[in-house]
């Protein structure tokens, strides 16, 4: 069981693992309290927010829209890697979710089928809207995709989880698709290396899995297969094997 961060203390953690931030006004007390309970948390939920442009896509999530008021979420995280605080407390971003995902969560195993919606995560998870079409063309450049792997390790650090507390809302709520453009699985993977260094470190690592190819490890990480071949100096024909250690380009 863990009780939410304060403001202060969100703040502190992702400054500490190098994250651009920016407090939006009146951010601190900006929630849904109100309306349900905020806490115990157990995790990290990662969403894609369908909108062009970061000043629309902040007032989006700030203000909410008719049927859901704000705040969607507790930061977005633009394509440039700023990330825009806008709520502090239960924010409407999860909605119903899976019991059985809820239990995986906060017992860091393998998530089941996410074949139900019987459980509030508005509740249990804090959430982060990334500015993306969602349409899988959408790019999601490299300072974005850190930002979200450096959020993310950065909340599971403070807390004392694991990469297995990050989920994506496509893990949680029947029917959802977000985050898509890359693979939570890879997202992860990355979370758990940057878990394994210090606070604010660089270096990003991906275990290479068997049936992996840099193809499909650069659509999972969502970054090009030739920039990976490039920065781990493999050349034709491309030859990668289970267990090799590849740093990923930013």
């Amino acid at each position: 069981m863990a009780t939410p961060l304060s403001a202060d203390a969100l703040v502190a953690a992702l400054r500490t693992e190098g994250v651009r931030i920016v407090e939006r006004p009146g951010w601190r007390t900006h929630n849904r309290n109100h309306k349900g309970l905020w806490g115990p948390v157990h995790g990290v939920m990662i969403h894609h927010t369908v909108t062009v442009g970061t000043a629309e896509t902040v007032s989006i999530c700030e203000d909410g829209y008719e049927g859901l008021p704000g705040p969607l979420c507790h930061g977005v995280i633009a394509k440039d890697g700023t990330v825009y605080l806008i709520g502090n407390g239960r924010a409407n971003h999860a909605g119903s979710g899976s019991r059985g995902v809820l239990d995986a969560v906060i017992a860091e195993t393998a998530l089941p089928e996410d074949d139900r919606a019987d459980t509030d995560g508005n509740r249990h998870f804090y959430g982060f809207e990334c500015e993306n079409l969602g349409d899988g063309e959408d790019p999601w450049p490299g300072p974005q995709l850190e930002a979200i792997e450096k959020v993310s390790a950065a909340i599971c650090r403070a807390h004392r989880w694991s990469s297995a507390s990050v989920i994506g809302h496509l893990e949680w709520q029947p029917g959802k698709i977000d985050p898509k453009g890359f693979t939570m699985s890879g997202l992860r993977q990355r979370i758990g290396s940057r878990l394994a260094g210090k606070p604010g470190g660089s270096s990003t690592k991906y275990t290479v899995r068997s049936g992996d190819t840099l193809s499909s490890i650069g659509r999972e990480l969502g970054v090009s297969w030739q920039e990976l071949a490039k920065v781990n100096n493999i050349v034709s024909p491309y030859a990668i094997r289970p267990g090799q250690e590849l740093e990923v380009p930013k």
